[in-house]
């Protein structure tokens, strides 16, 4: 599993990694879906596309603007996001298709993503990795 939860006094803290920015947005993506909702789907939802664009100053700002583009369509259209297709992808700007399906309600509800902690950078083994706060 390329994310784990750590532990914080009132939030939700993930550490995500991966060998290059498409892993570690889609592990963040995952992250956060499994912070949502516990459950998986089944063969027979009607699943769900969403396309959206993002664009920052850098990859921290990236990843963390993507996070909140997704909490954002989640609240508007009542859908959980559980994977996304990346079709563009740099250290500024990224163009996904976001997969998911419609839900009634949410196991976790997360406010926000934060910029606290996030610092999106490689490590000593040559992976991408950082902090993710979430505000619950």
């Amino acid at each position: 599993m390329p994310f784990f939860i750590l532990p914080h006094t009132a939030d939700v803290r993930l550490k995500v990694w991966g060998k290059d920015y498409e892993e570690v947005f889609r592990a963040a993506l995952l992250g956060m879906s499994a912070i949502q909702k516990k459950a998986i789907p089944t063969k027979d939802a009607d699943f769900i596309e969403r396309t959206i664009s993002v664009e920052a100053s850098d990859g921290t700002a990236l990843l963390v603007d993507f996070l909140n583009e997704v909490l954002s369509l989640c609240a508007i259209n009542k859908e959980w996001y559980f994977d996304g297709v990346f079709e563009r992808l740099t250290a500024t700007s990224l163009h996904v298709t976001l997969h998911g399906i419609a839900i009634s309600d949410f196991d976790e509800d997360i406010k926000a993503v934060t910029y606290h902690e996030a610092n999106l950078q490689k490590n000593e083994k040559g992976e991408w990795e950082t902090i993710i706060v979430l505000d619950i």
